[in-house]
């Protein structure tokens, strides 16, 4: 891949960050020693266990950063029909993820909080802070939006037929039933992958022309008038 060739550089980065985003979510739910616990009483648990907190949120931030090229990538494809539904799904999508890697920095407070005070009043202290109006209406609920945003992106891409019917349906499911280990990890885990992933591979495999919509163009006398 050559980083001079635009046409071909970002096809095969926005394919490849669809395909490795969702393994890096796995990865970090996997990771995360709160998650892992499956429910109850987690206050505490990231105060004891500093270092694994910081390798889930650094690497769940970056699952979420990842997707920005993948869903750029998704709304290039959306080209002749759909096209204004697919920009505000795709617009909200990004605001979307972009909010949800701000907030894994929580994690990393929480830790902290959690490991210089008292459990209960570290975990109470840091549950003050993101149920701030600022943080519930700047980045709780911009995010929540965001991955429905997604999931309409996909709708618009299954209609233009350049995504199966399920893979909107698979990425949405997998997102929110991963963190519910330890089956719902394995199971939404590779909901997501499938879903996601089968995107990416799609924008992958596809030609250059047919990345840069050279298909897409009227042939003939028509072509020639433009």
């Amino acid at each position: 891949m050559s980083l001079s060739d635009p046409i071909r550089f970002r096809r095969l980065a926005a394919g490849t960050s669809l395909i490795v985003a969702p393994v890096l979510y796995l990865i970090a739910v996997v990771a995360d020693p709160a998650l892992r616990q499956g429910g109850g009483d987690t206050v505490g648990v990231y105060g004891r266990y500093l270092e694994q907190v910081s390798v889930s949120a650094a690497i769940l931030h970056w699952s979420w950063v990842l997707l920005v090229p993948g869903i750029v990538g998704m709304i290039h494809l959306v080209r002749r029909r759909a096209v204004l539904l697919g920009h505000i799904t795709g617009g909200l999508a990004l605001l979307g993820v972009v909010n949800f890697s701000a907030l894994m920095l929580g994690d990393y407070f929480y830790a902290r909080l959690e490991r210089s005070l008292p459990p209960a009043e570290g975990a109470a202290l840091g549950d003050q802070a993101f149920g701030d109006p600022g943080v519930v209406f700047g980045f709780q609920i911009p995010g929540f939006a965001g991955i429905f945003g997604l999931f309409g992106l996909g709708l618009v891409l299954a209609y233009c037929r350049r995504a199966p019917w399920w893979a909107p349906f698979a990425i949405l499911a997998g997102i929110f039933t991963a963190p519910i280990f330890p089956i719902g990890t394995v199971v939404g885990g590779l909901l997501y992958v499938a879903g996601a992933g089968i995107i990416g591979l799609r924008i992958v495999r596809m030609s250059d022309a047919e990345w840069a919509g050279e298909q897409d163009q009227p042939v003939g006398n028509l072509a020639r008038t433009r």
